[in-house]
């Protein structure tokens, strides 16, 4: 063993993570050097200190303590469009208009995730959403910015421009530059288009080892959207915001086709009102509250049943605000955040299983923390099938999407049987791959339903 392999070896077990050599005997050289890069990338003290946060805040976050302390939001701090007159829309958007065509604002674009849900295993800025057009989300929602710098012109009487911040990830970096630079940024200036990568983390096994993804390297996911505050400091983005003298922020998600890129309005109030960070919500069942005088996004899995479904005497939900991703932040508020507060963020655990080798399949799969949509939709149909031949749901239309998107592949043979009065549907005489072993779970129709939320 070389000197500096001593080292690794030292490292590791400092952290208890000397398990990731336990095939150093068996690799190439060329794997070697794989492996030893992969860990030599890892801040240890940084990842293992991440995972004990995480576990940390799992174990806080309990249904009954979110269900004891989670309040509706005051409404005197909700402005609705729906309630609100002419008049004061008028002046939410020409304040609004006027952050435009003073070129201090920018949008701030989460496009890490691929297309899998969607079939496709490029970019999801990059799909076409079957419009008459065939423009992309990329297309759409960089034309939504031209057309608001020119009403912000036709407003102010000047011309003002939007920076557009793109944060990606190591699947979607290169593509999504190559696309835009293709297409010369549909009409945006290319100076004020700005692509940079979000996080990569390693995963965890519930008891803290690093997983690996394969014997010469380490297995990683991206690390969420909460990464954004790190991504903003590492890549000099908040540097390139305060040089430009941009004061509002507008982020969304990539795949929201009905987002309103820069929504003036939403920009006019937020400046009207003085808040550092708004939130853009529907009417619906998820919740987004305050707990204990702070202002949170809670899950569904941290309330219990009881507690989303509680209603006013007028039978609107108490926690109907929906959060969709689209969100308002002054550059004070990102920079008190990135620089001061970014390690007090709240951390959430997602469980999902990590195949130590997909083409063997389920039974020897590792329990830890990964997005299980990372994998190949074909890989995920493979875990689907099996499982999906034992079980009946009842009230799930669902299924019936899903069926319909298994029969475009080839080595499925699929007979859906609709049973209208009891709404029950099965799924029979399912023709599972070669070399697909039977997934062993005992809840089967739970990690069902979760797994088919990834296609």
């Amino acid at each position: 063993m070389t000197t500096s392999m001593e080292d690794l070896r030292r490292k590791l077990n400092e952290y208890d993570q000397e398990h990731l050599l336990k095939f150093w005997e068996e690799l190439t050289d060329e794997d070697r050097n794989q492996l030893e890069n992969d860990i030599e990338e890892l801040d240890l003290q940084e990842t293992t200190a991440y995972f004990r946060r995480a576990v940390e805040s799992s174990q806080c976050i309990g249904q009954s303590m979110l269900d004891d302390k989670v309040q509706p939001i005051d409404e005197a701090k909700v402005a609705s469009v729906k309630t609100s007159t002419k008049e004061e829309l008028k002046r939410y958007e020409e304040l609004g208009l006027t952050e435009v065509a003073d070129s201090r604002v920018a949008v701030l674009l989460m496009a890490g995730g691929q297309g899998t849900r969607l079939g496709v295993t490029y970019p999801k800025g990059m799909y076409d959403v079957d419009l008459p057009s065939r423009k992309t989300l990329f297309q759409l929602q960089a034309e939504r910015i031209l057309r608001l710098q020119n009403m912000a012109e036709q407003c102010c009487g000047k011309r003002g421009e939007i920076t557009w911040y793109i944060l990606t990830s190591d699947a979607t970096h290169d593509a999504t530059v190559a696309y835009l630079s293709r297409h010369d940024y549909f009409g945006l200036k290319e100076k004020n288009v700005r692509a940079f990568k979000q996080g990569m983390l390693p995963c965890f096994t519930l008891d803290g080892k690093i997983i690996l993804d394969a014997k010469h390297r380490v297995s990683k996911a991206p690390d969420g959207n909460g990464g954004l505050y790190r991504a903003l400091k590492n890549h000099g983005i908040l540097d390139d915001m305060v040089e430009r003298r941009i004061r509002s922020i507008h982020a969304h998600s990539v795949d929201n086709i009905l987002v309103k890129v820069a929504d003036p309005i939403f920009i006019g109030y937020c400046l009207l009102s003085e808040t550092d960070c708004g939130v853009k919500v529907i009417e619906k069942s998820s919740p987004s509250e305050a707990v204990e005088d702070h202002y949170q996004v809670v899950e569904y899995s941290e309330i219990s049943k009881e507690t989303a479904e509680l209603r006013h005497d007028n039978g609107q939900l108490v926690y109907n605000a929906a959060n969709i991703c689209n969100h308002y932040f002054t550059i004070d508020f990102l920079k008190d955040i990135v620089y001061f507060h970014e390690k007090d963020l709240i951390l959430h655990v997602a469980k999902k299983k990590i195949p130590e080798d997909f083409t063997r399949c389920i039974k020897s799969a590792e329990e830890g923390y990964k997005i299980w949509s990372a994998k190949s939709i074909n890989s995920r149909m493979h875990v689907l099938s099996k499982l999906a031949s034992i079980l009946k749901y009842k009230n799930e239309s669902l299924l019936a999407d899903v069926v319909s998107k298994w029969k475009k592949l080839p080595y499925f043979c699929v007979n859906l049987l609709t049973c209208h009065e009891t709404e029950q549907f099965e799924i029979t005489k399912i023709r599972i791959p070669k070399g697909v072993s039977i997934l062993e779970e005992k809840d089967k129709v739970t990690l069902f339903r979760e797994l088919t939320q990834c296609l």
